[in-house]
């Protein structure tokens, strides 16, 4: 879809929890000076799954100080809620509150009755020692379990709000109530393409007049004891090396399998009717959008042709020789790069004809629902100026024609496309350029 509305939709504040900073400006900095969040993890048992190693939010410990300025009620109120949050929730919680007050779209300056929450998130797990108690008192003295004895004897033991912990539309309802928006509020939960769908969605919204403004954000993590089993039987992942710097290789042809992550970021997108009414300060536009679903196919690259689908759709009738840059889904695995290269190549020819690529996966790996929109931060903070190269890309695998950003000195343009996709086949695709 391209822009074809008078109205027009703009992004005036940010917020951000990343492996590499929880700051805008910091994760930039990272990725420019190359600095690799991965390393051993600290919540999921080492010697135990087939990786050892993920880029975790070392920086973000669940305080209410992550959550940035507040008045004194409100951080009572969210330290409260914290109760029945998981640290997936809590995240995106806190990139809410910061995007907040980046923007400056505070009690006064916001309509409550037309200013919402669109939010993406992947299935969350609840973590194990929700039922260890519970599961404890029901076994047999030879330690097995004893289902007849869960009803009375186990269940008690579990927290009868445990599920609030980890429903994915929790985030967008604890914003909403935390700061009483009462627009439009929407959960998008199709994993690594729900922060572009959330985009897509907010625009929309906006573009057909059913809201002034709406904080537009993901979250995600894939470094959880469950949920890291999950990927490391269900996906590829990289082998462990001695310097797990070097496991995420986006795009290399050494490359062997993704990283797991974690983290959230969200923007505040308004009208720019509304933004300009309230002198607030643009940072930049939402010009595009595109998402698709392709199964899997017998006789075909079903990755490659969603990736297709998306990009045609966000470029619209837009030059592509107008994009400055693409920030790939760079996952890292063999397959997806290459079909991801291919989908590049079809939309905007061979790789000299192509805009750079990028991606800061190979920085921080696969942060699951909250990696597009980590990575549509640092994108729109690079317009205007140089753009972050792929890291670990030795030597671009003949199999991904595209024209790598493996260097700096790099003009990242005035406008890009990020792409996001699911091992299912479903994809989106977000354009955002330069506001003028």
């Amino acid at each position: 879809m391209d822009k074809s509305s008078s109205q027009r939709v703009v992004i005036t504040g940010l917020g951000v929890v990343s492996p590499l900073g929880n700051d805008p400006d910091s994760l930039l900095k990272s990725l420019h000076d190359g600095t690799s969040a991965v390393g051993p993890f600290s919540e999921v048992p080492l010697g135990v799954l087939c990786t050892d190693f993920g880029a975790e939010a070392r920086g973000f410990t669940g305080d209410i100080s992550d959550y940035g300025p507040m008045e004194k009620k409100l951080q009572r109120t969210i330290r409260k809620g914290s109760k029945v949050m998981c640290r997936e929730i809590e995240m995106g919680v806190a990139v809410a509150q910061l995007a907040l007050n980046d923007a400056g779209l505070d009690v006064d300056s916001r309509d409550r009755n037309r200013t919402g929450v669109v939010y993406g998130c992947d299935y969350i797990m609840s973590l194990p020692d929700e039922f260890a108690t519970g599961i404890s008192k029901c076994l047999n003295e030879s330690g097995e379990f004893e289902f007849s004895e869960w009803g009375q004897t186990g269940k008690p033991e579990v927290n009868p709000l445990w599920l609030l912990k980890y429903l994915p539309n929790m985030p967008a309802s604890h914003i909403a109530i935390y700061n009483d928006l009462r627009g439009p509020n929407n959960s998008i939960t199709v994993r690594e393409a729900s922060a572009g769908a959330a985009l897509s969605e907010a625009y929309s919204t906006l573009v057909r007049g059913h809201a002034d403004a709406l904080i537009v954000g993901s979250t995600g993590s894939r470094i959880h004891p469950l949920r890291t089993l999950h990927a490391s039987l269900q996906e590829k992942l990289a082998a462990n090396q001695e310097d797990p710097k070097v496991m995420s290789r986006p795009f290399d042809k050494t490359r062997d399998g993704s990283v797991v992550g974690e983290g959230a970021a969200a923007m505040i997108c308004e009208t720019l009717s509304n933004a300009q009414e309230r002198s607030a300060s643009i940072l930049a536009e939402v010009v595009g959008y595109g998402s698709s679903a392709v199964g899997k196919m017998p006789d075909g690259d079903f990755l490659k042709q969603a990736f297709v689908n998306v990009l045609k759709a966000a470029l619209g009738d837009a030059d592509p020789k107008s994009i400055g840059h693409i920030h790939a889904h760079g996952l890292g695995t063999q397959e997806c790069d290459r079909q991801e290269a291919e989908a590049i190549r079809e939309v905007f020819g061979e790789p000299a004809e192509q805009p750079p690529v990028t991606t800061a996966k190979g920085h921080m790996g696969n942060l699951g629902a909250g990696g597009g929109m980590v990575e549509l931060v640092a994108s729109l903070k690079s317009l205007g100026g140089e753009l972050f190269p792929i890291r670990n890309l030795s030597e671009l695998d003949s199999d991904c024609p595209i024209n790598a950003c493996a260097a700096s000195g790099v003009s990242a343009g005035d406008s890009f496309i990020n792409l996001n996709i699911t091992p299912q086949g479903q994809a989106s695709a977000t354009r955002i350029q330069r506001f003028a």
